[in-house]
């Protein structure tokens, strides 16, 4: 059962209803500073994943691979331009009934789809949650989903909870591939792709506090080659040192 998609999707879905509902009520600097401690807790989740690395060459060269690949082919690009293709049905079920301006209210609504959608943490969770049954990393992002959710609805109203829909069937998709995956894999192949996961997590909280703005969907590779990598190490280079 595809718990850790069911309880992130439902985070989206109350969190955008609960910011809805007492958004007024909030601050802007409540808002901006509760944002900063939500990239703290992304930042120790990525650390705390980081410390399982068993073969660290292997998850070094995925990452900077992966990324090299995902900057070539423009992933971020098109994720973005997926988003915008997502916004435009559910923009038109709900009207911009803020104080932005059309435009800003669709470029926000275009973020958010990217953030819940489109996360590294919420893929690696997906999928570690298929291959293994450990929910643990999606539990944590949903309480972190939740908030956040809840602080762009203050602004952008109910919308935000419609969002819960296309990332539930994404999120399901890959946690349904992690499945076909995991007979193929050794213990130290998954804890590399945690690892791997863990940078990821790490540079999603650098740029939710803003310190850094890192590519994170143009990361997105490296936890496609991380595994692959780590056998290459274990099974040829090792064996010749």
């Amino acid at each position: 059962m595809p718990i850790g998609v069911l309880i992130n999707a439902a985070s989206v879905l109350l969190g955008g209803i609960a910011g809805a509902l007492a958004g007024h009520k909030l601050s802007p600097k409540f808002k901006a500073e509760i944002s900063l401690i939500f990239g703290v807790c992304s930042m120790g989740m990525g650390i705390s994943t980081i410390g399982l690395m068993k073969n660290m060459p292997a998850v070094i060269f995925a990452i900077i691979i992966g990324t090299a690949l995902g900057l070539a082919i423009h992933l971020g690009d098109w994720i973005h331009k997926g988003a915008t293709l997502m916004q435009k049905p559910i923009s038109k079920i709900f009207k911009n009934n803020s104080n932005m301006s059309e435009e800003e209210f669709l470029n926000q609504l275009v973020t958010i789809i990217v953030l819940f959608c489109a996360s590294g943490t919420g893929i690696y969770g997906s999928l570690t949650a298929g291959m293994t049954g450990d929910n643990s990393i999606l539990i944590s992002k949903s309480i972190l989903d939740f908030f956040t959710a809840a602080i762009f609805a203050c602004q952008l109203g109910y919308v935000v909870s419609v969002i819960s829909v296309p990332q539930f069937i994404i999120f399901f998709i890959i946690f349904l591939c992690a499945g076909f995956i995991y007979p193929m894999t050794s213990p130290d192949m998954i804890a590399d792709f945690k690892a791997c996961g863990g940078f990821l997590m790490l540079a999603t909280g650098f740029r939710m506090v803003k310190l850094k703005n890192f590519p994170i969907a143009d990361m997105i590779p490296a936890m496609i080659l991380v595994m692959p990598l780590s056998y290459f190490w274990v099974t040829y280079i090792m064996a010749l040192v």
